[in-house]
């Protein structure tokens, strides 16, 4: 049997794990860390783009036009969350007209459907919240918003499902070709395969320089962002884009498909690819954007910071394919939109490595995936149902987001499931509240704990080196 590496697992590496699990094949996932989702698929701005602000004629174009029209059929065949809200590219000036002209031909001649520039008036009708000052818009109907670890993880699991192995602390140190195949070095082992499929974001122009010899260079490209609190969802329905700059979409305004505002990302290009650190300098330069768009915005209603880093490569544009070693696939330099791009790419990946072994197809293969029930979106009688038939959704863990022990205990015991308090937030929810789980984490802590069979002492909230307790403390003659 055929056997195929896939480096990384993020949500180009997920979702491809699971297209090439409808052929009959051995996949192997080979992650760095202790779970999918946790580069830049667990920290960007969950936006399916409408693809009008590519280059005509690019891989951008083509996989996030292609990629976009599948969302809606993908998020019911694997449960994950999923919104057509449309998006607007505020415009501030008469200058700006011209620029909104070019990006409405440029759209049509990637395929995107239904887009017209609209008058400041007209928007302002759609989003009251919008400055007085935005003089025009286009306006992108197609857009929609994602819950991107939500769908990274959906597509793990049912990758899974149908057989895919994930192998998590494993990061790749080498990859040497032999023959007709690979030996992929990852951790303290070695993987023989036929076939090696580079996803592995920012690092992954050292994974194909490593075999090729070639001199691909990725630029981390650092975002920072900040959430706002559920009671501001009013701000806006559609995403708020202002015209783009060569670095980038610029700092967006947008919902969640939770109900937060999203705001950011900042762009700066780095030198560590892992610095994911926030800085007061720039929150406070993307709120200040931000606000342009929508004055309304309050900084007493921020619940949380992050920032993530993106995967931008020199030639300004994606790679996607095989690459000048025979059996050796690069999905390289994927940045924004490679969300709304993932499932197109994974799928032509899927589709030439199925070609060219002769990839029978998976005749068991199931492309339905069932997400967690989710106690806060029931009704009473679901609710009263589901307490029945497993008495722990009636104990609620998290209160800001109605995050049962039920719905806590099942994010663990799948595969691949949660190892860790980020882990359980991103598939239950659990901490993402007002409070940001300072409430909930000694028993989220208990809870994994019990079901992974480990001291609370282990418990960490995103891996090694992020530890919650020290020690015990002790009474009387035990000090």
């Amino acid at each position: 049997m055929t056997k195929i590496i896939v480096i990384g697992g993020g949500v180009i590496g997920c979702s491809l794990a699971r297209e090439l699990s409808a052929f009959d094949a051995q996949i192997t996932v080979l992650e760095r860390g202790n779970d999918v989702a946790v580069g830049t698929s667990k920290a960007n701005s969950g936006i399916v783009h409408a693809g009008f602000d590519a280059h005509p004629g690019s891989a951008k174009a083509r996989f996030n036009v292609a990629g976009a029209k599948l969302f809606p059929k993908l998020s019911k065949e694997l449960d994950f969350p999923y919104k057509n809200n449309g998006a607007m590219v505020l415009n501030f000036s008469e200058d700006g007209n011209a620029k909104l002209e070019e990006l409405l031909k440029q759209g049509e001649e990637n395929g995107v459907e239904n887009l017209r520039i609209i008058s400041g008036d007209e928007a302002r009708e759609m989003e009251p919240e919008i400055s007085d000052k935005v003089v025009s818009a286009l306006y992108a109907p197609s857009s929609g918003i994602v819950g991107p670890y939500e769908m990274t993880i959906a597509y793990a699991e049912n990758a899974a499902a149908n057989g895919v192995e994930f192998v998590f602390g494993s990061k790749v140190t080498g990859v040497k070709k032999r023959g007709d195949g690979f030996t992929v070095i990852a951790g303290d082992k070695n993987y023989d395969c036929d076939a090696v499929i580079n996803c592995a974001g920012v690092h992954a122009d050292e994974v194909y320089n490593n075999v090729s010899g070639a001199e691909e260079k990725i630029i981390a490209r650092k975002g920072e962002y900040m959430l706002l609190d559920k009671s501001c969802g009013y701000l806006t329905y559609a995403t708020l884009f202002q015209l783009p700059t060569a670095m980038g979409k610029g700092v967006l305004v947008s919902p969640t498909v939770h109900g937060n505002i999203i705001v950011g990302p900042t762009a700066e290009d780095i030198p560590d690819k892992d610095n994911t650190v926030t800085t007061q300098e720039g929150l406070k330069y993307a709120f200040s954007q931000a606000s342009l768009s929508v004055p309304a915005l309050n900084k007493r209603n921020i619940i949380t910071q992050f920032t993530g880093v993106r995967a931008h490569s020199v030639r300004n544009d994606f790679t996607v394919g095989e690459s000048d070693v025979p059996g050796f696939y690069n999905a390289l330099g994927i940045e924004s939109p490679g969300l709304s791009s993932a499932p197109a790419i994974s799928k032509y990946l899927a589709e030439l490595v199925a070609e060219k072994f002769s990839l029978e197809k998976n005749r068991s293969f199931n492309p339905v995936r069932n997400g967690i029930r989710q106690f806060a979106t029931m009704t009473d009688a679901e609710r009263e149902k589901i307490i029945a038939e497993n008495p722990l959704y009636g104990k609620v863990v998290c209160r800001c987001e109605v995050v049962t022990e039920g719905e806590i205990v099942e994010a663990i015991r799948r595969t691949p499931g949660a190892v860790d308090l980020d882990g359980l937030k991103r598939r239950t929810r659990a901490g993402m509240g007002r409070c940001q789980a300072g409430f909930c984490t000694p028993r989220l802590m208990e809870i994994l704990a019990r079901e992974k069979g480990v001291d609370m002492l282990e418990i960490t909230k995103k891996g090694n080196g992020s530890e919650l307790l020290v020690g015990r403390t002790c009474k009387g003659e035990e000090l």
